[in-house]
């Protein structure tokens, strides 16, 4: 039975729009962020994926700047995400660690609002603000996407759902058109891409900031046109499971996010934007089971390169070099200052953000820099954190201590803590200072959010 389709009530400037927008209307960039859900290190072909097709996501690297270097806020969604919208640490907001299904305990928690958040600064500068796909900071109103600034908001609150009911893995129904709950048939990634592409015609003659997050390819590992056998419905298989998922399947959800990534840049073509849009490729960690993080060790819940170490790719005609690598180290939190810098954004300095601006570097104007970066995750109760100081990471998991040159040593493979002591211990005292600082503001911010230390 075919679901009632409601009408796309998106933020517009004008109900009729040309078919070519000039690019002289827009005297500030527009800004196009893609995120993706889960996806393993090396399942791009411009990141050495073999078994995938990714010619449009490639396109970026291609056509702009691929880091090398670049890493997830958190090891899973709910963190990463908290850090690129208020652009701090999560730990700061006691966001650690997912948070759980509306009805579980928990399930009433969320990133508080101000209006510092980076859609609502964008926002308050003129921009069309827009999240198409997963949030999963919150369910309550208070918590949503609008409340922190988006204009329009379509898509899932939860971690996950079925890609065909878009139900969760609790039974309840779980798509969203701003405030309202709204059945709409068809398969989610396929959803994610048409409201892109609607709101960007729609907002052509303005400058705009859509976040695209799609939830492809989290599990279930549901394949694209095979809604009658496709396999979890909305749980996570495993690989011991009597029937379980396959690398095809998974292989299958990730090009079909590129055939929606294609569709949304052709559509900054047609509309004459393409010069003014910088996007933005990423991921919100490493990726599960079925990816591919070769050579990171690890993945998606740990510390370990494989679990925050994430593809980025910057494209922004003639201001990014085409065909650049870049090792500077960066840090989801760091797009979000990188945002609102080239957009000319005013940031009060109580928003206190702690990424960094990266386009001076990307575009050649200035050098690399070091960088001092911080995980923390307490998944399962089982303790790991993490810093990077310029090429040097210590690695905390449970009772062991690990010193790796990552830069030489990208598969965390020679544990180096024997001989270099002298950098175990630099290294774990700027971790308990930054413990000391994140946990003190989590705990002034009780009894709304507390730190899941």
């Amino acid at each position: 039975m075919r679901l009632y389709v409601p009408a796309v009530a998106l933020i517009a400037v004008s109900l009729s729009m040309p078919a070519r927008a000039q690019s002289t209307n827009q005297t500030r960039p527009s800004v196009l962020l893609i995120i993706t859900d889960d996806l393993g290190w090396a399942d791009i072909g411009s990141y050495g994926a073999a078994d995938v097709k990714t010619p449009n996501i490639d396109s970026l690297a291609r056509d702009g700047v691929r880091l090398t270097d670049f890493y997830a806020n958190g090891v899973l969604c709910t963190p990463t995400r908290a850090g690129l919208i208020s652009g701090r640490y999560q730990q700061r907001y006691g966001l650690e660690a997912a948070l759980p299904s509306e009805g579980a305990p928990g399930g009433d928690r969320g990133l508080l609002t101000n209006d510092r958040s980076l859609p609502q600064l964008l926002k308050n500068n003129g921009y069309a603000t827009a999240l198409v796909g997963k949030w999963h900071l919150g369910y309550k109103p208070e918590f949503s996407p609008n409340a922190h600034g988006f204009d329009y908001f379509f898509g899932l609150k939860s971690g996950y759902h079925d890609y065909y009911t878009h139900r969760g893995g609790d039974g309840r129904a779980d798509l969203w058109e701003n405030e309202r709950p709204v059945e709409v048939t068809g398969y989610m990634t396929d959803l994610v891409t048409e409201r892109a592409v609607t709101f960007i015609e729609q907002n052509a003659n303005r400058p705009f900031f859509i976040d695209v997050a799609y939830n492809a390819p989290h599990w279930p590992y549901q394949v694209p046109d095979t809604p009658s056998v496709a396999p979890g419905n909305a749980r996570h298989v495993m690989p011991s499971d009597p029937t379980t998922s396959t690398r095809a399947d998974y292989v299958a959800m990730v090009e079909r996010v590129d055939r929606g990534v294609g569709d949304v840049l052709r559509t900054l073509e047609r509309l004459g934007l393409a010069n003014d849009t910088i996007v933005i490729f990423t991921n919100d960690n490493g990726g599960e089971w079925l990816s591919n993080n070769a050579p990171l060790f690890s993945r998606k819940w740990t510390v370990w390169e494989g679990g925050i170490r994430v593809p980025a790719l910057v494209r922004w005609p003639g201001r990014i070099p085409t065909g650049k690598v870049s090792d500077q180290v960066g840090i989801t939190m760091d797009l979000t200052a990188s945002i609102l810098a080239v957009t000319g954004t005013p940031v009060p300095a109580d928003a206190r953000l702690e990424g960094m601006n990266l386009f001076p570097i990307l575009e050649g104007r200035t050098p690399e820099v070091e960088r001092t970066l911080f995980w923390r995750t307490n998944v399962g109760n089982r303790l790991q954190k993490a810093v990077r100081k310029g090429d040097w990471k210590l690695v905390v998991d449970g009772n062991h201590t690990f010193v790796f040159d990552v830069r030489t040593d990208l598969s965390e493979r020679h544990d180096l803590a024997n001989r270099r002591q002298d950098i175990a211990q630099k290294l774990r005292l700027l971790l308990a200072d930054w413990e000391r600082d994140v946990d003190a503001e989590a705990k002034a911010k009780q009894p709304v959010t507390t730190s899941v230390r």
